[in-house]
């Protein structure tokens, strides 16, 4: 079977999910840090999983709605290592991911809305 080929926010996509992950091992094991933890590991994988599910789509409207998730998940994302930054004593790791994240927002932000306009 020959494997798709995937793009490259699809890369860029599943490179910062597994950078989230790594950066996540390392947080303390405290309450609070579990609790961010498990939010930013949701919002964070699911930014590409629903992205995935775009390149699959059955229609416009699915492309468009799957496209839509990813934008929301990866503002929550942003979020959680804002905070991340904000409590943490170890930031070099979690500043590069912050930017990335806001990249990857602008990204989506600009393939959304032209996705969603009825034709």
């Amino acid at each position: 079977m020959e494997k798709r080929k995937e793009n490259d926010l699809q890369g860029r996509l599943f490179r910062f999910s597994v950078d989230t992950i790594k950066g996540v091992r390392n947080l303390p094991n405290s309450r609070e840090y579990q609790v961010i933890s498990y939010q930013l590991l949701k919002a964070s994988t699911s930014v590409g999983a629903n992205y995935e599910e775009a390149q699959a789509a059955v229609s416009k409207a699915d492309f468009s709605n799957k496209v839509g998730i990813s934008l929301k998940e990866i503002m929550e994302t942003n979020y959680w290592i804002r905070i991340i930054i904000e409590i943490s004593d170890e930031n070099t790791n979690w500043i590069s991911l912050e930017s990335e994240s806001k990249e990857l927002m602008k990204i989506l932000g600009s393939i959304y809305p032209k996705s969603s306009k009825i034709r």
